[in-house]
């Protein structure tokens, strides 16, 4: 060795070593030991453990232990010439330390310095004198010189240290250009910006000094670089010391693996695996690694049985026998937990099959009841090839089918629909494609069921496509902890170095779900030898480069193995197959390559010679195959079963076999490692993934016992590609690059809102763990660390460039100062469309709203999508042949230039043109993948800006590249697979347009081609090609605003091949004339729509001063080139109403006390001392006068109290005097009962009635209340016989709570009472009081006017005078569609209660039920990501558990424990009450209701959401908007006047309504009429109680309207073009006219010459409230003897349920209904709602239990709504004296009160204790009615039940009546010839006192009623109906038929029937025989004791 060691010196390395250790920073240090144990089974050190630490100069060891043996480890942890100062300083030490010439360095030459400072006193820093003597050896002069300089340096004293300088000049020499080499090689690689992170980056530790010393050094690197000469002294003076030293004693990459070549002192080789060798030969070296030994089965360590597994796991490994190592390994975690697993395994270990053993698990978990649930999960499967994708889903779709699992593929070549994607449970993806999806809010549906990703080649992270994974991976991991859902991550990849920080980004926990497999686990062991090629000229290095190729390919042929070439250009494989033969000719090795001894030989060349590749058939004789894409399908797959077969000995392929093809061969040469990538524009060396996937292709698993793996690549590389394939190259996040894009498309996605999200966001990336383990690779210093060791800092930089640039190039909004982001539609447009950000800033730049083609597609071409593709010179020729022949448009720039290139390809990528060279094929493909999504970007942009020309343009362009045809082309060529190109050439050389050929006949048409049946089929197509039409009505609103309905009729045929499922049309309204879009929206078209009636849609747009002569609106195909239609909107005509908003001005009077109302009694009602400023300012016309009064002012200012003022008014001038209050819902009815109830009722001693459809108070309640409140239908149809009801003329006061509802859809109705009530008053001159209350109003004028309200009692207010002011913010959302789209608002609505009311209260509305529950769940969850989940909550634990003990709904009872409340229709009574309180009383912060809410009930909030405008309309089949009143209603509930200073309202709205939004809610809504469309049921009623008689009375009528006072205002609204007053009355007239046709033609009225009278259905309509066209209906379908289904069918089909909502989707739910019930129903409209209503009656019948909450809301009200109509019917029947008809009606209603079938159904099952054992146990004792029960006595019953409790038979046996009937006929004393019936009706429950029904299964409280019938069987005749009600006893008597035969036939015939019906109860009737009657006297007879 040189030298004896002792163990002293042995035990002093060892603790100095240990020193060193502890010098390493902590986490490192930890994580390399770690690494070093797992990697126990790995030969050799792991590369990167071998830091340099420079040595403190405190460290000073005896040269003795400068032994490399000694300390052991890299070589560049050797420090030489560390010495002792004790040995004094004599020559002999020197000697000693320089005898090694090995050990003289730079490092010597600091330590000398060191001793020569501290000795001699120099001025110089040791640093500084070692850099003068450098410089001073360094130079040119000659040796005498040099040593003088020296001691002028060094001083006289240090004579023996110049001596020695001198002797060892040249060693220092060298020492000091091997260092400037490798700085200078630090820097060209600086220069290059790293694309890859540098490998082996050392890291090093730095002291202060060096710190300020590299920092002078990089200051002196800038100077260098601006310097142009390279001498080495100018290199020599840019550097320092410090740096020299530590680069002298760095080696080049290939050494560092090497060490120092052959000798006793070298070091063993640590890098690469025991047995290398490495060998020179001329231009090239060569390293051989041989194969790893495979390692041995450890003991216990056992294979997997596939038996062991689950039965139907076995399915998916049908013909294995057991499972590999590998994965016997990881099975136990992955088949048996849900633990994150990630795997490094090498290349072909079979971790295909571990990703199986995951799906199974996942399958195991939906495997329930003995079937798979294929709705509750989705697996991904990211594959980073298209090639991988399309083959793992080939190989998983085939093993997953017999457990009936779709497996599809979505990549870019692959589109999935939507409802294939629903279908499908595994998604096998490229990452880019599943980042796309996710990033969409509107595929949010489809992550929330994934439940398993997995990613294939984790390893990818280290190519610039790793980014998307992070970005995925970061995404899936954050929707795991907001959701707390659990998504497994299972990561799949080759063997890795830092597979320790992957598992940690992946969140795969060490212990138990990280598995590390090395080489030695490979199925077959390779041996690879990498060749560097260091010739460097380009001919003799291609040259030897063919040689060497060829050289390992005979190798291996002449040890009988196949080889496959790998090269990397489709043209390189036949070059290298030709170079390969003749070379095998010139060295006369061609028998080698030959197989013409193959058995097969000859049958096989006859197959060959067929192929038609002639390259394939000439390789073929040589034993040579080549293969790549650009072959034909079929001789690609004959080629791989040539080689599979022996026939082929070499093959040479591209890479894509390696990934598409399992083809293996014992030997894999890679000729060379250059690429073409059309992406980066040129060269780039082949990646880790293709290499590793390469060499997996080497060796046999069958047959061969190791494989060989050589690549052959430059010797610059060599190093590289070793590090790469010996698993050392750390793999680093390439996250910062793209970081931008992500970001953007984050904030787009709404999960990062802010600075702070966005760090948590870069927290989950793997940019953030590589960060803080390699700072220097990612541009941070190790003071950046030491300063903020968590890299926050450096993370919020990084997060806050980005949004800078995003905010810069307008994608998002970035307000520095909150840190907060806003998306922006360009962002968002952006991040839908994977459009990079850099190209978004050329869009910025370049896009104007008028530019022509050409310049269209250059700006296309300037996208950063391209920017990398590069022009040559050998492509020029044929660019600029293409550029005459395929390029319809000009080219800027010519075929030279980049862009002028990309146009090119661009323009003949759309005509469809073919290209030769290699290069520009594969650029073309490249840009064609992107380009419709940027064209569909650009167009999105266009259409946001509003541009309409630049908008049409670009979606021409858009549909242009989805069909490769040029918009001028003829549009016919869409069906190019049909029609013959040649019919299609002619049409565009005749110029037949397509409107030209809708015209011509077939016959035309033929000859117009010049080939007669072309005729018949253009025209054919014709009818497919998409057309539609439209018509427009438009209505001005304001001066500035219009109402469009517009009218889409489609009309063409529907072909599901050429049109799908639906069609897409954009709508779009233009000013051609100012080039700006108003309005857009996306139309679907379906096949149903298609057929029915026209589709409409109402939408508002502005219009301005001065108008534009018109607009257009336009309907334009989003898929068919040339299809559109066109309306125009002309404005010379359009009467726009004035402009005149008055607004009352709020004085400034001081507020009014309590006491001016001058009663102490009155003063009691109030707990308030003062009147608010409005209501002081209306109290003296209020409480002193008796003026009508308009009162508008904004919710929330006291207008109810301003009524009540009035109230008290008329009790103290006219208390006999009624009020009525009519409120337009019936929840403001129930508030107000409520609170008036409490003050009014009970202080003041009235009394009030409540009329609404849950109450019908009865008459006397009626004439004796003071208050009656009512819902405007219920006074409607009390007040229409006005005559006859003295209560109605005796109303005094009429209070209009929220008037402005007049233009809503129950507007007409209020307006007809006030209008009646007004006419009563009239009529009467009793006068009426009226006080209407609204919002600030628009037009107040003209409704002052029709309410007859003067001057004096106008108060207009403006919306602003609030009590409470209110602040509104409005935010618009993007997104077609409504769900994803409010899911997109939740985390707003949550960022808005924690800014705007933390702690108050809040109301969120939204539009639905469902709405309710998922808003709150959303809550729920942000609050829980927040760590304060029960933020909104406050009351302690126990009082909440005892109310969720109270609570009914589910749902309600879950959110509530996180103090959020449900508020919507669908809870009960009690359960809403209780939340009303719990809200009013602060214990829960947030409630979420519905809109009804904001009408209902009085809950202020401090802040109020309003989550969407829209709600789903089902008869229009989609969501339309509220009106604009429910919005403001809903804001006015922000703001409580006790104690808030300020309500705030936050709107989020759909972004196209942004602006209407903020324009209504600021300034008023004018009020129009909707009473035209409901004119004929109003003027019926009105003719019905007699006051229209002729056809002046319905045009006096009219002019009491506000219809008529609107008329006159605002003509053009109402279809009015001028309001001259001919014109006013003949249309007038016209109107009455036709009305009172359409009342003649539906039967309800009859016209004659003066006038106009009532029919019996116009009688039935007015008095049931009924539609006219539902009695019209009735009328021509009920007949004599109508079945029950039938009546169901016509009770379903009453236009009182065409408002039934049938919301989304709930088709699904009535088709499951319709197969449970006995009548069929119309499959084909199970979205209609008389369909629906029909479902919902079967089901009540049946008791079928109803599919979800909604559905029994919508019970309730079709079974109230039911009862007036199925009354109507039978007054139908009976008018029409048809007696079956009648009963079977009356049979339906007790069906609708019971809830069970008449004919089906024992009526023993009304009684609620009934169960099927006990009706059949019943039966066998022949009992099967009520009835029967009944009559049985009660000791009886007993033994019929057979121990059934008798008690609780009995107990429901008490709810029914006992009816006693007696009958007397009499002789009519006035007329002889007349009988009449006298019945005596008693009931016999003595204990019975109430006459309400007992109706168990109804919704509603109804009293019993009763009808005698009176009618004949035999024929079927009905004599006499009467309905009759009573409590006790009864007396009536009823008509019989005077015709004396009837009676004598009777006595025969026994057929006269007087019947007792009950209308509630079921099979509960009496027939009582008169024939018995009338024999002989008429005896008083008892009709039996009988339940009726």
């Amino acid at each position: 060795m040189g030298y004896p060691a002792s163990d002293a010196n042995l035990h002093k390395v060892a603790s100095l070593a240990q020193r060193l250790f502890k010098l390493q920073p902590a986490d490192h240090g930890r994580s390399s030991v770690f690494e070093r144990e797992l990697n126990a089974g790995e030969d050799g050190v792991e590369f990167g453990a071998d830091l340099i630490f420079q040595p403190p100069s405190r460290f000073l060891v005896d040269s003795l232990l400068d032994n490399d043996d000694l300390l052991e480890g890299p070589p560049s942890s050797r420090h030489d010439g560390w010495h002792d100062l004790d040995h004094g300083y004599s020559n002999s030490t020197y000697h000693h330390a320089v005898v090694d010439r090995r050990k003289l360095s730079l490092e010597w030459l600091s330590n000398a310095c060191d001793r020569i400072v501290k000795e001699c006193a120099s001025q110089l820093s040791r640093d500084e004198l070692a850099m003068a003597i450098c410089r001073v050896l360094n130079s040119d002069k000659p040796g005498e010189e040099i040593a003088g300089d020296l001691l002028d340096l060094v001083g006289v004293s240090a004579f023996e240290a110049v001596q020695d300088l001198m002797l060892h000049r040249k060693e220092l020499v060298d020492a000091i250009h091997q260092g400037l080499l490798m700085l200078k090689s630090d820097k060209t690689a600086s220069n290059t910006q790293l694309r890859m992170p540098s490998y082996g980056t050392q890291v090093t530790v730095q002291t202060e000094s060096e710190r300020q010393i590299d920092k002078l050094r990089r200051k002196e690197e800038k100077r260098y670089k601006r310097g142009a000469e390279n001498r080495v002294e100018d290199d020599l003076s840019a550097t320092n010391f410090s740096s020299l030293l530590r680069a002298s004693e760095r080696r080049s990459p290939i050494e560092d693996l090497f060490g120092h070549g052959q000798g006793p002192n070298s070091l063993a080789v640590t890098a690469l695996p025991q047995g290398t060798l490495r060998k020179h030969f001329k231009g090239y070296e060569e390293v051989i690694i041989p194969p790893t030994p495979t390692a041995p089965m450890k003991p216990g360590e056992k294979l997997i049985e596939i038996q062991e597994l689950d039965g139907f796991a076995q399915a998916a490994f049908r013909g294995y026998k057991s499972l590999n190592r590998i994965q016997s390994q990881i099975f136990q975690t992955t088949y048996y937990t849900n633990e994150n697993i990630l795997v490094c395994a090498p290349t072909g270990a079979g971790k295909t099959n571990i990703a199986m053993i995951a799906i199974l698990h996942e399958i195991g978990q939906h495997f329930r009841d003995g079937y798979l649930h294929k709705d509750e999960f989705k697996i991904v499967y990211v594959a980073p090839m298209k090639a991988l994708a399309a083959e793992v889903t080939s190989a998983f779709s085939h093993r997953l089918s017999p457990l009936n699992m779709t497996v599809r593929e979505l990549t870019g070549d692959m589109q999935l629909s939507k409802n294939e994607l629903e279908e499908t449970q595994m998604i096998v993806t490229t990452p880019e494609k599943w980042d796309v999806i996710t990033r969409k809010s509107s595929d949010m549906s489809l992550s929330m069921l994934v439940k398993l990703l997995i990613i294939d080649e984790v390893h990818l992270l280290n190519d610039e496509r790793g980014a998307v994974i992070e970005a995925l991976v970061a995404r899936t991991l954050r929707q795991v902890e907001s959701t707390q859902t659990m998504i497994r991550i299972v990561g799949l990849s080759a063997t890795l170095p830092s597979y320790l920080e992957v598992a940690q980004f992946l969140r795969v926990n060490p212990e138990t779900g990280l598995f590390f497999f090395d080489s030695s686990y490979r199925p077959v062991p390779l041996a690879q030898q990498y060749i560097g090629i260091s010739e460097h000229n380009f001919v003799a290095r291609n040259a030897l480069l063919n040689e060497i190729c060829y050289n390992k390919v005979v190798d291996s042929l002449r040890q009988g193995h196949q080889a496959m070439v790998f090269v990397h250009s489709r043209k390189d494989t036949a070059k290298t197959a030709e170079k390969l033969v003749e070379l095998s000719r010139m060295n006369e090795d061609l028998e080698l390559f030959k197989n013409e001894t193959h058995p097969q030989f000859s049958l096989i060349k006859k197959e060959v010679q067929k192929s038609r590749n002639k390259d394939l058939i000439g390789f073929f004789e040589s034993g040579v195959g080549i293969h790549h894409a650009g072959m034909l399908r079929s001789d690609r797959g004959l080629t791989e079963r040539l080689f599979s077969d022996g026939l082929i000995k070499v093959l040479v392929c591209t890479a894509t076999l390696a990934w598409g093809v399992n083809l293996p061969a014992h030997t894999v040469v890679i000729k060379g490692t250059q690429l073409y990538d059309p992406k980066a524009g040129g060269w780039r060396d082949l990646g880790m993934l293709d290499v590793m996937q390469i060499f997996g292709r080497a060796g046999r698993p069958q047959f061969d016992k190791s494989g060989e793996g050589i690549i052959i690549t430059s010797h610059d590389k060599l190093a590289y590609y070793l590090r790469l394939l010996t698993s050392q190259l750390p793999i680093e996040s390439q996250f910062i690059s793209s970081l931008k894009d992500n970001l953007n498309a984050e904030v787009a996605l709404g999960t990062v809102t802010n600075v702070k999200e966005a760090c948590l966001w870069l927290g989950y990336t793997y940019l953030s763990v590589r960060m803080k383990l390699n700072p220097l690779a990612y541009g941070i210093g190790w003071d950046e660390v030491m300063a903020d060791p968590s890299l926050s800092s450096k993370q919020r930089a990084l997060v806050t460039e980005a949004a800078r640039a995003l905010d810069k190039a307008k994608m998002i909004r970035f307000d520095e100062k909150s840190g907060n982001f806003s998306c922006t539609e360009l962002g968002r447009i952006a991040s839908h469309f994977y459009i990079q950000y850099s190209s978004v800033e050329t869009y910025n730049e370049m896009l104007r709203p008028h530019m022509n083609d050409s310049e269209v597609i250059d700006m296309i071409a300037n996208s950063s999508e391209f920017e990398n593709i590069q022009v040559r010179e050998e492509e020029q020729n044929e660019l600029e042949m293409l550029a005459r022949t395929s390029c319809p448009l000009e080219v800027k720039g010519g075929p030279s230039n980049k862009h002028g290139k990309i146009s090119i390809l661009i323009q003949l990528y759309i005509s469809r043109g073919s290209i030769d060279s290699f290069s520009l094929v594969s650029d073309a493909a490249y840009i064609s993948a992107s380009l419709a999504r940027i064209v569909r970007a650009l167009f999105e942009i266009c259409l946001r800006r509003g541009w309409c020309e630049m908008t049409s343009f670009m979606l021409e362009y858009c549909k242009a590249v989805d069909r490769q045809i040029w918009p001028h082309q003829h549009p016919l060529r869409q069906f190019d697979k049909d029609l013959s190109a040649d019919i299609l050439r002619k049409l565009e050389e005749r110029g037949a347009d397509l409107d030209r050929l809708q015209e011509m006949q077939e016959k035309d048409i033929g000859a117009l081609i010049r080939y007669a049946p072309g005729g018949k089929l253009v025209k054919q197509y014709l009818g497919y090609f998409p057309w539609v039409q439209l018509s427009a009505a438009v209505s001005p609103i304001t001066r500035t605003v219009l109402k469009v309905d517009l009218l889409i009729t489609p009309d063409f045929v529907w072909k599901d091949r050429f049109h799908g499922a639906a069609q897409r049309w954009w709508i779009l309204v233009e000013d051609s004339e100012n080039d700006h879009i108003y309005h857009s929206e996306l139309f679907m078209l379906t096949k149903r729509m298609s057929r029915g009636e026209p589709q409409k849609l109402s939408f508002t747009i502005p219009i301005f001063e001065p108008h534009p002569p018109q607009y257009f609106i336009r309907a334009v195909s989003d898929s068919w080139l040339q299809s559109e239609a066109f309306y125009t909107i002309s404005f010379q005509n359009l009467q726009l109403p004035e402009a005149r908003t008055s607004h009352t001005e709020l004085l400034d009077l001081r507020p009014l006390p309590v006491t001016s109302l001058g009663n102490r009694t009155y003063e009691s009602l109030y707990n308030f001392s003062h009147f608010n400023p409005i209501q002081t300012q209306t109290f003296h016309v209020l409480y002193h006068t008796d003026n009508n009064v308009l009162l508008g002012a904004p919710t929330g200012s006291g207008k109810t109290i301003s009524a009540e003022l009035a109230i008290l008014h008329l009790f103290n001038t006219q208390p006999d005097m009624k009020v009525i209050y009519i409120a337009p819902l019936k929840a403001i009815v129930r508030e107000r009962m409520n609170d008036w109830r409490k003050r009014l009722v009970s202080q003041l001693g009235k009394q009030m009635v409540e009329m609404t459809g849950d109450h019908t108070p009865d008459l006397m309640a009626l004439m004796s209340a003071d208050i009656i409140i009512s819902t405007p239908e219920k006074w409607d149809g009390i007040s229409r016989n006005w005559h006859s009801r003295s209560y109605v003329t005796k109303v005094g006061l009429m209070i209009l709570d929220e008037i402005h509802l007049l233009g809503a859809d129950r507007g007409p109705i209020l307006e007809v009472i006030v209008s009646r009530m007004r006419y009563i008053s009239s009529q009467t001159e009793r006068s009426v009081r009226f006080i209407g209350l609204s919002t600030a109003l628009a037009n107040a004028g003209d409704l002052a006017d029709w309410l007859g309200v003067g001057e004096t009692g106008l108060f207009n207010f403006k919306p602003s005078v609030r009590p409470v002011p209110l602040e509104v913010h409005i935010q618009g959302y993007p997104g077609k569609y409504y769900c994803p789209r409010m899911n997109s608002m939740n985390k707003p609505a949550y960022a808005a209660i924690c800014t705007h009311s933390p702690t108050k209260p809040v109301l969120i509305f939204v539009s639905s039920r469902r709405q309710t529950r998922l808003t709150a769940l959303d809550l729920i969850q942000y609050a829980a990501s927040d760590e304060h989940p029960r933020q909104f909550l406050s009351m302690p634990e126990e009082v909440l558990q005892m109310i969720l003990s109270q609570v009914t709904d589910q749902n309600l009872r879950h959110t509530l424990q996180f103090g959020i409340g449900l508020h919507h229709a669908g809870l009960n009574d009690k359960d809403r009450s209780l939340i009303e309180e719990l809200f009013a009383n602060n214990k829960i912060q947030v409630l979420v209701c519905t809109s009804t809410l904001a009408w209902g009930v009085n809950l202020p909030a401090h802040l109020v959401i309003i989550k969407g405008t829209e709600y789903y309309d089902g008869k229009a089949k989609r969501y339309v908007d509220f009106p604009i009143t429910d919005i403001l209603q809903m804001m006015g509930r922000a703001g409580r006047p006790q104690y808030d200073q300020h309500g705030k309202a936050v709107i989020l709205v759909h972004e196209p309504k942004k602006s209407f939004y903020k324009k209504f809610l600021y300034e008023p809504f004018p009020v129009e009429s909707s009473l035209k469309e409901q004119l004929h049921d109003h003027i019926n009623a009105e003719i019905v109680s007699g006051t229209i008689c002729h056809k002046e009375d319905a045009l006096h009528y009219l002019t009491w309207t506000y219809f008529f006072r609107r008329l006159v205002v605002n003509p053009a609204y109402y279809g009015l073009e001028d309001t001259a007053p001919e014109i006013l009355s003949s249309y007038l007239s016209r109107l009455v006219q036709d009305t009172f046709e359409d009342l003649e033609d539906s039967g309800c009225i009859k016209m004659n010459d003066d006038g106009v009278e009532p029919l019996m259905l116009g009688s039935i309509a007015s008095q049931y409230y009924l539609s006219y066209m539902t009695v019209s209906m009735f009328g021509s379908n009920i007949g004599p003897d109508t079945s029950l289904e039938v009546f169901l069918h016509i009770l379903s089909g009453a236009s009182e349920f065409d408002e039934l909502p049938v919301r989304h989707n709930e088709e699904n739910y009535n088709e499951a209904l319709s197969k449970n019930v006995p009548y069929m129903v119309d499959n084909n409209r199970l979205d209609d709602p008389h369909v629906k209503a029909n479902l919902l009656f079967q089901a009540h019948f049946s008791q079928l239990e109803l599919p979800i909450s909604d559905y029994v809301t919508d019970l309730k009200s079709v079974l109230d709504q039911s009862i007036r109509i199925i009354q109507a019917m039978i007054d139908i029947c009976a008018n029409s004296g048809w007696l079956s008809s009648t009963i079977t009606c009356m049979h339906l209603l007790q069906m609708v009160m019971q809830g069970l079938w008449y004919d089906k159904d024992s009526s023993l099952w009304m009684l609620p204790c009934m169960s099927s054992d006990l009706v059949s146990s019943l039966g066998k004792k022949g009992i099967s009615s009520v009835q029967q029960l009944l009559d049985l006595p009660k000791a009886n019953i007993q033994t019929v039940l057979e121990g059934f409790p008798a008690s609780r038979i009995s107990q429901d046996l008490q709810h029914f009546p006992r009816v006693q009937v007696k009958l007397k006929v009499q002789k009519s004393d006035t007329d002889g010839g007349t009988f009449s019936l006298n019945i005596k009706l008693a009931k016999m429950n003595s204990n019975r006192k109430t006459s309400r029904a007992f109706a168990p299964r109804f919704p509603k409280i109804k009293d019993e009623a009763w009808w005698l019938v009176l009618g004949n069987p035999s024929n079927s005749e009905l004599y006499a109906v009467k309905r009759v009600s009573f409590s006790d006893r009864l007396v009536t008597h009823m008509e019989l038929p005077s015709t004396p035969t009837n009676i004598e036939v009777s006595k025969h015939h026994r057929s006269l029937f007087p019947v007792l019906f009950s209308s509630v109860y079921l099979k509960v009737l009496d027939f009582l025989l008169l024939s018995k009657f009338l024999q002989g006297p008429a005896p008083t007879l008892m009709g039996g004791c009988v339940a009726l």
